[in-house]
Order: C-alpha cells, then structure tokens, then sequence
C-alpha cells in the first residue's frame, strides 16, 4: 500500500505542477487580451480532482483493497499514457494552455499534436486517469465515484470551451 500512495503522492505533486504552469500560461493569455469564460464550474472541478486523489488512498487504506497485478500493471500503464498524453497537450498548446478557459482572440485553433485528431485531448486523459489510478490498487469505489462526478463537470466544462472558442472564431 506504501507504493500505491507514493505514486498518488506524485500524482498530486504532478498536479501542483500543472497549477504553477497555468498560472503562468493564464497571466500570459490575459496580457494579450484573453478573456476567461465558465468560472462557475472550477471549484467544483477542483473539489472532484481533489477528491480523486484523496479517495484513491483512503479506500485502499481503510477498505483493504489488495494489489491485484494484472490489474495493477495495466492501469499503472494507463496512469503513464495518461501522464504523458496530458504533456502532450501542454507542450503542445504552449502559454495558451491552462487549467482554466482562458480563450485570447484573433489566435487560430491549435490543429497540430494530439489535436490533429481529438478536439479536447486533454479530457480523454483525465477520464483515463480518473479510471485508472484508483484501478492501480483496486479502489474501484473511487473509480466509480469520479467517472460519474467528472462526466458530469466535464460535460458544463466542454460546453464552455466550446462556445469559448466558437466565440472567439467568429
């Protein structure tokens, strides 16, 4: 059980580092203009995130979740391709990505990297991880639990950026 949350101890310090890169890149995209869209749904994102990495400890923890290896090594690996299709998305999007929608006007959409296939890259790596992670130890409750919080955050939040980015083509 040690391991399992060393790696969502680095899971979650991953997560700061992606806090200070946006902050970053949102200052970046406010200088030149951009304008943030869809406030109300972050916190609550936040919280779900949150909860992700909080439940996937505490129910190995206190429900005694057993570390079944098939599993385990194949979501841990799904854990990975998610870590690194997230990077791709960042590197990919440059200063204009960030944890919020922060859309600056009069910039082309991004049709390079996983882009060139996925409309919302990012999101297919959140929902990997979210299922896969609590899978790494069998915290299955967990799993539950964020896929059906997160689908329901992630359908305001692609709706947002949607019309975000609609708004700032037109």
């Amino acid at each position: 059980m040690l391991p399992y949350t060393l790696l969502v101890l680095a899971v979650g310090a991953e997560r700061v580092v992606e806090l200070v890169v946006s902050r970053r890149h949102a200052a970046w995209a406010l200088a030149r203009g951009g304008r943030e869209f869809g406030r109300g749904h972050y916190p609550a994102m936040v919280a779900i995130h949150t909860g992700l990495l909080v439940g996937c400890v505490a129910e190995v923890w206190l429900a005694d979740r057993p570390f079944l290896p098939v599993l385990g090594w194949s979501m841990l690996a799904l854990v990975a391709a998610s870590q690194a299709l997230r990077w791709w998305c960042v590197t990919t999007l440059g200063p204009r990505w960030n944890t919020l929608v922060i859309v600056v006007p009069g910039l082309p959409l991004v049709d390079r990297g996983p882009y060139r296939w996925l409309r919302h890259p990012n999101y297919v790596a959140v929902v990997v991880e979210g299922i896969a992670l609590p899978l790494v130890h069998t915290a299955w409750v967990t799993a539950l639990l964020f896929t059906l919080a997160n689908a329901a955050v992630l359908a305001v939040r692609i709706r947002v950026e949607n019309a975000a980015l609609a708004q700032a083509a037109a």
